[in-house]
């Protein structure tokens, strides 16, 4: 197959139609150049599917006086087009990060055209995914047709994400920064919180967490432990000292032992530059990373995940504000699942124990509308700034009495009124 022809954005978004179905890179990865050139042609457009998930910068096809061109199929829901899918302009497909590339594997999503973001190619012809692997190497498979931002600034990875030019069918070419996460300052309750997880962390314990200040101030509390190894949906800037200290360095994993595992990265400029070129960080397929039974033969996988609200019998839900939604799924079963099936493993749910208003996060009953993420038979560890505590093997009645002393000392009087009239105390 000859070489793909090096187009502007918007000859290489042209052959686009009407009906057609788009995917759109994950997260940094978003090509942002080919976004704006499609999202430009909203007036001679009509019904366009933009199917992903978490995208960072800008979703111009999101937008109200878009509405009749585009309609966003997201499988994780980011803040660019939050607005878009609870005003109904958009919709959420729920699903389990490990199962997302499935959709298009199987064809259940059937990709007219996927909008990539590449490194530039090497002199064999192969470019890389770079930091965003998850479903996107599904959709190279599976799309009718392929465009890609060739971007300098892409950090060339190591793993499933290399593929020819010959895969794609149109290149553009943008020196575009990615987007940077800034890690958010560890205040006061995060530090508490992440103080209480270090101390269930062991030695040898595979990782899994994402990006925030909860996480990064459990990593911060984990200077003195040994040998940790990662195997994570998301790798953020939160390791880079851990690794630089020797504190990570994955001799104990029995997945890819000496090396880690992600499958998307998210961070600043730092954390990119560490990941070009670095056969120590292997970027592969979300349906691999995330797989129960893959996560599991790791030893200790510690998983560290949030929530939004918890209720007094442990029903976690992390995807919506009641009816309202705000993120997705992702892959928190996925690894909650895998870290109880792991010898010594601990699924952990962190969380601060009332909201920025002061509201409660642990609740007689989820609020109205509000979906379970994580059901109460596979919580098990619960981390708030006020201690931790092990649902595994409790009854009803025992969870919410320890639940109730995690929650906001102002809001735990409520909590035991609202148990008896349960009957749960």
């Amino acid at each position: 197959m000859p070489s793909p022809t090096v187009v502007s954005p918007a000859q290489a978004v042209a052959h686009i139609q009407s009906g057609d179905t788009v995917f759109v890179h994950t997260a940094v990865a978003a090509p942002q150049r080919l976004v704006q050139a499609l999202s430009a042609r909203k007036d001679e457009l009509r019904k366009v599917r933009m199917v992903h998930l978490h995208t960072e910068g800008e979703a111009p096809y999101a937008a109200e006086d878009a509405s009749e061109a585009f309609e966003v199929s997201a499988l994780f829901i980011g803040p660019n087009v939050r607005k878009a899918i609870n005003q109904g302009r958009g919709s959420y497909i729920p699903v389990f990060l490990s199962e997302a590339p499935k959709l298009f594997r199987e064809g259940v999503i059937k990709v007219d055209t996927a909008l990539l973001s590449v490194s530039p190619p090497d002199k064999h012809g192969y470019c890389s995914l770079g930091v965003s692997i998850d479903t996107a190497l599904a959709v190279v498979e599976t799309a009718r047709c392929v465009v890609a931002q060739i971007n300098p600034q892409m950090p060339r990875t190591h793993g499933d994400g290399i593929i020819h030019v010959s895969q794609i069918h149109a290149f553009c070419e943008g020196d575009d920064p990615l987007p940077e996460m800034a890690s958010p300052p560890i205040d006061a309750t995060s530090r508490a919180i992440g103080e209480h997880v270090a101390t269930l962390v062991e030695d040898g314990a595979t990782l899994q967490m994402g990006i925030g200040a909860i996480p990064n101030a459990v990593l911060a509390c984990l200077g003195n432990h040994k040998n940790l190894g990662v195997h994570t949906e998301m790798f953020s800037d939160g390791v880079l000292p851990l690794i630089e200290s020797g504190v990570i360095n994955n001799s104990q994993k029995e997945i890819f032992t000496g090396q880690m595992v992600a499958t998307f990265a998210m961070g600043t400029r730092k954390l990119y530059d560490y990941l070009d070129d670095n056969p120590g960080v292997m970027m592969l397929d979300a349906a691999f990373v995330n797989r129960t039974h893959i996560i599991q033969k790791n030893p200790k996988v510690t998983a560290i995940n949030s929530a939004i609200q918890i209720d007094l019998t442990g029903q976690v839900c992390a995807d919506s504000i009641g009816s309202r939604m705000y993120s997705g799924v992702g892959g928190q079963m996925d690894f909650i699942r895998g870290a109880s099936l792991s010898k010594g493993g601990k699924p952990i749910i962190a969380l601060p124990s009332v909201t920025g208003k002061g509201i409660s996060r642990i609740v007689p009953v989820l609020n109205p509308g509000a979906g379970v993420v994580t059901t109460r038979a596979h919580v098990q560890f619960v981390a708030t700034e006020h201690g931790w505590t092990n649902l595994y093997g409790l009854s009803l009645r025992e969870r919410a009495k320890t639940l109730i002393g995690l929650a906001h000392p102002a809001h735990r009087e409520s909590l035991m009124e609202e148990a008896r009239k349960m009957n749960l105390m």
